[in-house]
């Protein structure tokens, strides 16, 4: 099996936040909460749980997001 790129979920104080999602992207999410659970070795957890993570990695990995967040703290700070 590959490597996912998310790793073991963090227990954090959650925000409410209502979305929707087609049907694909949330039958997506249920494979991968099931491949997450057999890679670590860890309980299933449900998709809702997944969405905050995926989408933290996804901007911790856009480059050009993280670019325009150092160039807008580097002129907060000015």
């Amino acid at each position: 099996m590959t490597k996912l790129k998310l790793g073991p979920l963090a227990d954090d104080r959650p925000v409410k936040l209502a979305v929707e999602l087609p049907a694909a992207v949330h039958r997506d999410l249920v494979a991968y909460a099931a491949a997450l659970a057999t890679e670590t070795g860890s309980e299933a957890v449900t998709p809702e749980k997944l969405v905050a993570p995926m989408l933290a990695r996804f901007m911790a990995t856009d480059r050009a997001f993280t670019k325009s967040q150092r160039q807008g703290m580097s002129k907060d700070s000015a």
